[in-house]
């Protein structure tokens, strides 16, 4: 019934000028649960699943950190399930698409709630794939990224989140190219709030009230089985107000350049990947950074201009690619590079207090059939700034460090 409920409604979409019988459609996805204990408070989302980074020390009249506090929880809101439609043909192509969701919820307010993953359609012809709906981010490559168990994929350190897109593929031989011009959804730049501008409000308006969506261009090379490698880069403008806070229009932009370059060598005991990323202005993809205020052009009337806040990071993860058993580490870096120009005024970001943090975490998981356990231990490490200096980057360091014990089980259909 749940087929031909879908196929009914597909095929004004999918089957014109040709037999509808040739649609097929597939329902899968997996049943989780996740068991987790943090050493500390942290700085997470949805009742501390989704986890970035521990809190900053935060200290009592007695000298005892309010922030140091331990935790447990279990949550099953990453079961998920998808549907995946293949066998139509239009316009010369192959015609499929994907609605996938899981139960993550949009805010922790609506935590257990049914919520969209991916949501697009595909057409491909002999060497050209066109991309319509909501995907993984650019700088997020499906074929090199963490394997992790925690549902944070290796964030802050690894670029993260899904957006409505147009994606072009363009297969070479060995190589490839892909094209992106892309919005923003789940998440979002960062910026003034109306309200209160010297506060931080997270909205996909900023890059809205720019006209342009992200463009990214990206080359993936395949020299060998073994072997893939790839590089790429994007543009991304804002416009953080259309009204100063004093009441006048204003249309003021910033932009920020990203690159990153990526490895994968699958080698017969193990599998290495690596990612190195440079980005202006990126917590729209769950990195530190962001903007800030670099001048005032007009006090009066409360024109400003602003700068990006600059990040680096990379990560490794090497893992074994036992058949049931397997082990694996991940280990991630990042720092605070501060902005290009002097800042003069707020900042609007994630973690723009971070001057720097580190993760390692190791994993063992076992897999039968349909069902897996795992077991990964993540120690990640921040170093929080008292001040900072003319160009944003947090001084007199304090580091704070959380453990996370993370249990899972898993049962794919």
């Amino acid at each position: 019934m749940r087929k031909l409920f879908l196929l009914v409604f597909l095929i004004p979409f999918l089957s014109f000028g040709q037999d509808v019988s040739e649609v097929k459609v597939k329902v899968g996805g997996f049943v989780k649960n996740d068991m987790f204990w943090d050493s500390r408070k942290t700085v997470s989302a949805r009742e501390g699943h989704f986890l970035l980074f521990p809190a900053q020390e935060k200290l009592d009249l007695d000298g005892n950190d309010l922030n140091g506090a331990s935790s447990f929880n279990f949550l099953s809101i990453q079961s998920r399930l998808g549907v995946n439609i293949t066998g139509a043909k239009a316009l010369n192509a192959d015609i499929s698409a994907k609605i996938e969701g899981d139960f993550f919820g949009q805010l922790n307010p609506n935590i257990n709630l049914f919520r969209l993953r991916h949501a697009y359609l595909k057409m491909k012809w002999t060497s050209t794939e066109v991309l319509l709906g909501q995907y993984w981010i650019p700088m997020f490559v499906t074929d090199c990224f963490p394997g992790t168990i925690s549902f944070n994929t290796g964030v802050p350190f690894q670029p993260f989140g899904r957006s409505p897109q147009i994606r072009v593929t363009q297969h070479m031989g060995m190589a490839k190219m892909i094209f992106v011009a892309n919005s923003q959804r789940d998440y979002a730049s960062r910026g003034p709030n109306p309200l209160a501008p010297s506060s931080t409000l997270t909205s996909s308006e900023f890059l809205r009230n720019s006209n342009i969506p992200e463009f990214s261009l990206q080359v993936h090379l395949k020299p060998a089985d073994v072997v893939l490698f790839g590089l790429g880069a994007s543009y991304k403008q804002i416009v953080p107000q259309t009204q100063t806070s004093l009441d006048y229009q204003t249309d003021e932009s910033v932009g920020g350049y990203n690159a990153f370059a990526f490895l994968r060598v699958n080698l017969k005991p193990i599998t290495i990947k690596m990612q190195g990323v440079y980005g202006q202005n990126i917590p729209d993809v769950l990195s530190i950074g962001g903007i800030a205020i670099s001048d005032s052009t007009n006090k009066e009337k409360g024109f400003v201009t602003y700068t990006t806040l600059n990040t680096m990071s990379s990560w490794i993860d090497i893992s074994s690619n036992g058949k049931n058993f397997q082990v694996g580490i991940f280990a991630g870096y990042s720092k605070n590079l501060g902005a290009k120009n002097k800042i003069i005024g707020p900042k609007y970001g994630l973690g723009t207090n971070i001057e720097s943090m580190y993760r390692v975490s190791p994993r063992v998981s076992y897999k039968i059939n349909k069902l897996k356990f795992a077991l990964e231990g993540e120690y990640t490490n921040a170093s929080y700034g008292a001040s900072y200096d003319e160009y944003g980057v947090p001084q007199d360091l304090n580091p704070v460090g959380n453990l996370r014990i993370l249990f899972a089980s898993y049962f794919f259909f």
